[in-house]
């Protein structure tokens, strides 16, 4: 994405950068509202699980987190960043964290079960409204 950004940033930086905030706080909302609303249903009986690892709300996660590092490749344009060292950097920082965050995610959800993903509603609905919050707030 820092790399779509800063392709973006290149050549049609106005039309992205007005609205940006707002396409990733809506997804995000969308994301962890269903969460939320999962999380605090009865049990599911087996062939009705909801696995957001598939499917549109991964595709929908994806793009909402993805947003952010849009707009860093965006900056990137205007301050002349070397993007190929940028976006390895970040990918690698990215794949890291991602694998914590699975492993780690793998075990708490074993321990807290259900309120883990109210937890994650929660904290994706946090992002949303930092995101939100950021770029409205510094005026962009």
């Amino acid at each position: 994405m820092p790399l779509l950004g800063w392709l973006a940033g290149r050549t049609m930086v106005e039309f992205i950068a007005d609205y940006d905030h707002w396409v990733a706080f809506a997804l995000l909302a969308i994301v962890s509202v269903r969460m939320l609303w999962e999380s605090f249903r009865p049990e599911h009986s087996p062939g009705k699980e909801v696995d957001i690892t598939k499917g549109l709300l991964l595709i929908t996660l994806s793009v909402a987190t993805s947003i952010d590092a849009l707009a860093v490749g965006l900056s990137f344009a205007f301050l002349k960043v070397n993007i190929a060292v940028a976006s390895l950097t970040i990918g690698a920082v990215a794949f890291l964290v991602t694998t914590i965050g699975f492993l780690v995610g793998n075990r708490a959800s074993k321990i807290i079960g259900k309120r883990a993903e109210a937890l994650g509603g929660i904290i994706l609905l946090a992002i949303a409204f930092r995101i939100l919050l950021s770029h409205t707030l510094s005026g962009e």
